[in-house]
């Protein structure tokens, strides 16, 4: 980064630092949740507003906040930005640790700043690149064991187990280790299986899920950059979901134009897949609200081309009419710039009957929206196998009241053989577990 650069980052800094206090979300995030949220007009700016609290991470014996009927407990904490959750048969907890590779350029200003944001936060903090297992002791307080399991990942994400061979996304590729139940440690070298997008890496996660079968895995890949600044040519099997043949390693694009699919799940009563997708930034607070959808075999959702079916995105050259057309509108909004991150499914678990049927959603919030959305766990009602209702608040406390301070920020989700509701927190470097209990 050249000093030009620089100094010019610094004063679209002090810009972007004095028209957020002006460019204030209209709308509740409630009011852009659901079957059809409020869309207002796009917005044009040199700098787009930016708001993200400062880390403080947690103080000893500092909790998230839960909804009535339900208490919270840490089982893990000093981790090194925990993303994502994966429970074993057995019940052993794999918590993958990690962060992007920082393997994309920065060129413009706007980058410079994003990243000094993000650092700010504690969203850019120092991840693993490894898997740490934790299992349940037997005694009588209850703790819970740590292991380091995997070493020496890169950026890894996905995770999912099919057989004896565990499977591993790397921001690159996914690789294929053997999996022996009750081991607390896998030392035999991970084998390449497939190769995913893996240059610049603007979206670097990959979120992962097989076929019930063990058949197929389904990969979910981001996109590039947020509306193709980088060029189309770098966007190659980018904004979509892969589908990868187990047997073979051989892949393809089974949906197109989701900008960043964070997290795919089966919904269990109609047996589709299901995804969170992060949308596009910098056309104002109120847009555009991320969302869950279904995700049909061929489908194209939009990206870049358009939001939510066919609105149009103007800054988009060049504009594609007839891939408009075709662009599906998602099922469900979740709120503007909430950043959901995991997404769980529930049947039934151990917590009250109204969080059973349904999606639990963990919203990691986002620098591009003033008042802060997101940075909570929420739950989304299912009813015939389609979302209904507003997302209902689960876990919340993540930062301060005056908005300055934050203290941690929800990722990945599970659900342990017990029932209850796994968080992975990255800014606060713990894994929380949630219950039924008064508060």
């Amino acid at each position: 980064m050249n000093k030009i650069l620089y100094r010019s980052a610094l004063a679209l800094a002090c810009a972007a630092i004095l028209g957020a206090c002006s460019e204030k979300a209209s709308f509740e995030p409630a009011q852009q949740s659901g079957n059809n949220p409020t869309l207002p007009k796009a917005q044009n700016f040199l700098v787009p507003p930016m708001q993200v609290p400062d880390k403080a991470g947690w103080k000893q014996g500092q909790t998230p906040k839960v909804a009535e009927g339900l208490k919270i407990e840490a089982i893990a904490s000093g981790l090194m930005h925990p993303r994502q959750l994966y429970v074993l048969p057995n019940d052993d907890i794999l918590v993958v640790e990690s962060n992007g590779p920082g393997t994309e350029p920065v060129t413009t200003p706007k980058q410079l700043i994003a990243g000094m944001v993000k650092n700010k936060s504690g969203k850019g903090g120092k991840g693993g690149n490894r898997i740490t297992l934790l299992r349940k002791t037997s005694d009588a307080n209850g703790g819970w064991e740590k292991h380091v399991f995997i070493e020496n990942l890169h950026s890894p994400f996905g995770v999912q187990l099919i057989g004896d061979s565990l499977y591993v996304a790397n921001t690159d590729g996914i690789v294929k280790f053997p999996y022996t139940a009750g081991e607390t440690q896998i030392t035999a070298p991970g084998v390449a299986f497939a190769d995913l997008p893996g240059t610049i890496n603007h979206h670097w996660t990959k979120a992962l899920l097989a076929s019930p079968d063990g058949s197929k895995l389904y990969v979910g890949v981001g996109s590039n950059s947020n509306i193709t600044e980088n060029g189309l040519a770098v966007e190659y099997r980018r904004a979509d979901v892969l589908e990868v043949d187990v047997a073979t390693g051989a892949s393809r694009i089974y949906a197109s134009g989701l900008r960043n699919p964070t997290g795919l799940q089966w919904e269990p009563q109609t047996g589709k897949l299901w995804a969170i997708v992060n949308e596009r930034d910098e056309i104002g607070a109120d847009l555009v609200p991320d969302y869950l959808t279904s995700v049909q075999e061929g489908g194209f959702y939009g990206w870049p081309y358009s939001y939510f079916g066919e609105h149009v995105d103007s800054r988009v050259m060049p504009q594609r009419p007839d891939l408009v057309k075709k662009a599906i509108k998602p099922d469900y909004a979740l709120g503007s710039h909430v950043a959901p991150l995991g997404l769980l499914f529930s049947d039934s678990n151990a917590l009250p009957d109204k969080y059973h049927g349904g999606a639990f959603i963990s919203e990691h919030g986002s620098w591009d929206r003033t008042p802060l959305s997101g940075y909570r766990v929420t739950f989304v009602a299912f009813k015939q196998g389609q979302p209904v209702g507003i997302p209902e608040p689960v876990v919340t406390g993540f930062y301060s009241a005056d908005e300055s301070q934050l203290y941690g920020a929800p990722v990945g989700l599970a659900q342990d053989k017990d029932g209850s509701l796994l968080i992975a927190d990255d800014v606060g470097d713990t894994v929380w577990r949630v219950t039924s209990g008064a508060r």
